[in-house]
């Protein structure tokens, strides 16, 4: 049996008009910690879009690179995009055995897109994935209502905060604005 490829932290909004996503750069094997500034957030189709996976990293290249075939097949259409990657991830044979999540944002919507066909859209526009993401989710919706943050630093923190607790979350982050 290989050794479990622990999660990250991702997470993504669109707030006060800045669409924003982040990532930690650990990459964790088993008990070991690899990597230390790993890469998970992405633009794509032009710059006009951002994307940011949990899960094993090659999987997750495969899935960006059939995600973003989408985006230009369907002209930047976000969801479109989403809806045809998911079903081809659910249904083909090689797809199907990738293992990871993707979080994409455009500025007007928010999405996760698992290989389950599970599309799901935030009721707050605020995402999260990865073994961290609950906490990054926790803190960005507190600082949303109670403070006067921008959208980047509100996922600064929102990492921050997951790095302090997440064992598979470190505090070199990447963030990316639309």
């Amino acid at each position: 049996m290989s050794p479990l490829i622990r999660s990250t932290t991702v997470i993504g909004l669109t707030y006060k008009g800045m669409t924003v996503m982040g990532s930690d750069g650990q990459v964790t094997v088993g008990q070991t910690v690899m990597k230390h500034k790993s890469k998970k957030v992405r633009r794509l189709y032009n710059g006009t879009v951002l994307a940011g996976f949990a899960g094993a990293a090659a999987d997750a290249f495969a899935l960006f690179s059939k995600f973003e075939e989408n985006l230009e097949k369907y002209r930047g259409n976000l969801e479109r995009a989403a809806v045809e990657l998911a079903k081809e991830w659910r249904t083909d044979k090689y797809l199907r055995q990738l293992q990871a999540l993707l979080a994409v944002l455009d500025g007007k919507n928010s999405l996760v897109i698992s290989g389950t066909g599970d599309i799901i859209e935030p009721d707050d526009g605020i995402l999260a994935i990865g073994s961290g993401g609950s906490f990054a989710l926790a803190a960005a919706r507190m600082l949303v209502k109670h403070s006067d943050l921008n959208a980047r630093e509100i996922v600064e923190h929102s990492l921050g905060a997951a790095a302090e607790i997440c064992v598979y979350t470190n505090s070199n982050f990447t963030i990316e604005t639309l």
